[in-house]
């Protein structure tokens, strides 16, 4: 069997490669065979990355409650420790929140880890 070199399913493969890579430097956006390339390693990239945001957002908000925590007078690591003993079951997210937009609960919360720790 003779290769396709022109048909209408090769074309239409490389145009969506190419409009894919669309807006890419160079070479990269216009000649197939870099374009595919280009494309796939992009493809990886954002597959990884998706996963990878999490734990970026996971530090920000340990990042945030030690900051203010240590406003309090206490570490993320002693705060977590006194909510698990005070039986608080809080995500991070939520903490980074309390901490960051409201003070006033965020204290009570440190208030109540504090007395479970003993401090």
């Amino acid at each position: 069997m003779s290769r396709a070199v022109d048909g209408p399913k090769r074309k239409n493969h490389r145009k969506k490669i190419l409009k894919q890579a669309k807006g890419y430097w160079g070479r990269r956006h216009s000649n197939y065979k870099t374009a595919k390339d280009a494309v796939t390693k992009g493809l990886f990239y954002a597959y990884r990355d998706r996963r990878d945001r999490k734990a970026d957002f996971r530090k920000i908000w340990i990042i945030r409650i030690n900051a203010a925590c240590r406003a309090e007078g206490l570490s993320y690591s002693r705060l977590v420790n006194g909510l698990a003993k005070a039986g608080i079951a809080i995500n991070r997210k939520a903490l980074a929140f309390l901490a960051v937009e409201d003070a006033a609960a965020f204290k009570a919360v440190v208030a109540q880890a504090k007395t479970a720790l003993g401090a």
